[in-house]
């Protein structure tokens, strides 16, 4: 597996998202472990969730307690960076809410950290912005847990360019990720992508195959992954995610998934070098 880096962290070139094994529409537990360890298997070092994957109102973290279970089972477990995220809410009705305050926050890393086990969590991340806390208090929230040790990494979700900038120096430079919304079907976070590259900060993609399941369709606009793949005797899904891996190396995709086969396949985009022809292809999509 190639690797790049989150901060002083080296990590695994694509990561893995949890979100799919814990909202609606689930596979069983057992199922979900196996993707977990088939990802381990094929050297994932990078896992992502939030406080905010599960499905009911009950159940709050079901995302970070099935990984915690699933890393304590499988020999590579202890070499995984988990990246975890607060400040979104799900009441249980499937819909999302925001608490971006300060209290909350904290709470909900202290409430991380007892799912996963751990001392201190890998990275932490402000989930989205909450328009009724002023920004730079959420963010010093994740600042003040940084330098209480309860987090290792500190980072930002769904952010702007100008929330980067403000969160970077909130964080005295010590901002060491931005996951953002980015695939061939949602590409408005070009921008922040351009400047996490400027300032050598990971920009992790989430949702990053969005598009693609349509590629082979009559007429699609994502069809050029689709000619791309075919010319290489492989899926689409491969090719979108080498094709972000070559826009930048502070790219690290963190594609969900809920099958084995499916992560396994994620994975072997890593070892997939694209033509300039065929990257100017996809990127005019």
């Amino acid at each position: 597996m190639h690797s790049r880096r989150i901060g002083d962290a080296e990590v695994s070139a694509i990561g893995l998202g949890g979100m799919p094994m814990s909202i609606e529409g689930r596979p069983d537990e057992a199922r979900s472990l196996a993707t977990i360890h088939a990802a381990l298997d094929a050297g994932v070092t990078f896992i992502d969730t939030a406080d905010a994957y599960h499905r009911d109102a009950d159940e709050v973290g079901h995302n970070e307690t099935l990984i915690a279970k699933a890393l304590a089972s499988h020999g590579a477990g202890a070499d995984v960076l988990v990246a975890t995220k607060g400040g979104h809410l799900r009441p249980g009705d499937g819909s999302w809410t925001l608490d971006g305050s300060p209290e909350h926050i904290k709470r909900a890393c202290d409430d991380s950290l007892r799912r996963l086990g751990v001392e201190a969590i890998g990275l932490y991340q402000f989930h989205r912005p909450d328009p009724k806390v002023p920004y730079a208090e959420s963010v010093g929230a994740v600042r003040d847990l940084l330098d209480a040790g309860k987090i290792r990494l500190a980072g930002i979700s769904n952010a702007n360019p100008g929330q980067i900038r403000e969160a970077n120096e909130i964080l005295g430079g010590r901002l060491v990720s931005v996951q953002n919304q980015f695939s061939p079907a949602f590409r408005s976070s070009e921008p922040e992508l351009r400047l996490c590259d400027e300032l050598g900060i990971a920009f992790l993609p989430w949702s990053p195959l969005g598009g693609i399941a349509s590629a082979s369709e009559l007429g699609s606009r994502f069809a050029p992954f689709a000619r791309v793949a075919e010319a290489h005797g492989i899926s689409p899904q491969r090719v979108c995610l080498a094709w972000m891996l070559a826009k930048s190396p502070v790219v690290v995709p963190i594609p969900g998934a809920s099958r084995p086969e499916t992560i396994r396949d994620s994975v072997s985009a890593a070892d997939l070098t694209l033509t300039a022809e065929e990257l100017a292809e996809l990127d005019a999509v």
